[in-house]
């Protein structure tokens, strides 16, 4: 019917056109990486707006990272859900590989974490919310992001939570976590040992995430790397007193050492403080369209 033609024509990325660089005007730049830059974009014929992200291939091919990108292209252009970034199309010449991907407007989680300090029970649970929600489709896809972190979470127009950078590594990593010190924060103990890993790993960043938004720091932050993994690696972390009871239970029953004994993302979903605080609010064209797009 008309309505998702229509939808075709305010999206024209999804046609099978042939892209370059000449179809787009080119604005600020909204993020710099290790392999290429960010920018802000608008396509020519509809001033359609999106973020264009712009991979080098030498340095890439120097990482030995070129199978992880095509990865990340498979795997992102066919997620589809309110609260994952969505990737339009992608094309390149001969330096350069160009993502087309939506723009989310209001930016970095992490930075309006800084500016915020810390977030109050409703906007948190919220997040839950959309998060939880994100990654059991991801789940259902057969897809482990493995790097939830306040970095790699985007906002929409709304306030709306877009889980970004499917690229495990293909990008920058953010201000924060440069040193390895910092990139530690969010890893599963299963991890820190090596031991294999499976789709719980997405569960326990969902916990981290949880507290860090309502803390304003992580939980298992350490001076040093080392103290970070054995804090980890025992579980040892302690609420802050001003913390809601509802939100330490759910963070107690996702931090558990072992992964197939922490709360499963469909109950974090229906868990009494996230029921009660959340407000997500789903795009318009999400419940009609999603099915034929």
């Amino acid at each position: 019917g008309a309505s998702h033609c229509s939808l075709f024509l305010t999206i024209p990325f999804l046609c099978r056109k042939m892209w370059g660089t000449a179809d787009f005007e080119f604005g600020k730049p909204l993020g710099k990486g290790r392999f290429g830059a960010v920018y802000l974009a608008r396509e020519k014929t509809t001033h359609f707006i999106l973020a264009l992200k712009v991979i080098f291939k030498s340095s890439l091919e120097k990482a030995q990272l070129e199978h992880q990108l095509r990865r990340e292209i498979e795997i992102l252009s066919h997620l589809r859900h309110p609260n994952i970034l969505r990737m339009y199309n992608y094309f390149h010449d001969q330096t350069r590989i160009f993502l087309m991907l939506e723009y989310a407007p209001r930016g970095e989680l992490y930075k309006e974490l800084q500016k915020k300090k810390h977030f109050d029970d409703i906007r948190t649970a919220t997040h839950i919310e959309e998060i939880s929600d994100a990654l059991m489709y991801c789940h259902a896809q057969k897809v482990i992001h493995r790097d939830i972190k306040p970095e790699n979470l985007l906002l929409g127009l709304r306030g709306e939570l877009k889980l970004a950078d499917f690229g495990w590594s293909v990008h920058a990593p953010s201000l924060r976590r440069t040193t390895l010190c910092g990139t530690t924060d969010y890893l599963a103990p299963e991890m820190i040992e090596g031991s294999p890993h499976g789709e719980n790993v997405d569960v326990w960043c969902v916990g981290v995430l949880c507290y860090e938004c309502l803390a304003g720091y992580a939980p298992f932050e350490a001076p040093t790397r080392m103290e970070t993994f054995r804090r980890i690696r025992e579980v040892n972390f302690a609420f802050p007193s001003w913390m809601s009871d509802g939100a330490r239970d759910l963070i107690s029953k996702v931090l558990n050492r072992t992964p197939s004994l922490r709360l499963p993302l469909k109950e974090i979903i229906v868990h009494p403080w996230v029921k009660a605080n959340s407000r997500r609010i789903l795009p318009p064209v999400y419940t009609q369209v999603s099915s034929q797009v």
